[in-house]
């Protein structure tokens, strides 16, 4: 009777063992202990969250760069068309050495220049 009772003490506290250190609870506790260990592994580059953020961003400056070098290329072509379509001359103020040649190219015209005297 002894032995008996042995030996169902001895198949409880094995049952007991199995249900606290099962193969199942291995990785449970592996993850726990880790810390450093993620819930979910990365297997690619297209599962990493950080890299899909960087690689959106990236594409987000190059979209914005593009559209501000179309913007400036418009605005210098719309510069350029006025300056050149407009038939009084450009827009664009004149140095002191052309403000001399345009007021005697007036007065030779006027005929107010050097030896004609009216």
């Amino acid at each position: 009777m002894g032995r008996l009772l042995l030996l169902l003490l001895i198949v409880a506290a094995i049952v007991l063992l199995w249900m606290a250190f099962k193969p199942s609870t291995w990785k449970g506790n592996q993850q726990r202990r880790g810390g450093s260990a993620s819930a979910r592994e990365i297997k690619g580059p297209d599962d990493d969250e950080e890299f899909l953020w960087n690689i959106e961003k990236n594409r987000f400056k190059q979209r914005r760069a593009q559209e501000a070098a179309l913007r400036e290329e418009e605005d210098r072509m719309k510069r350029a068309r006025e300056r050149y379509s407009d038939p009084t001359g450009p827009k664009e103020t004149e140095g002191p050495d052309q403000d001399a040649e345009n007021q005697r190219d007036d007065d030779d015209q006027s005929g107010e220049g050097k030896g004609t005297n009216p």
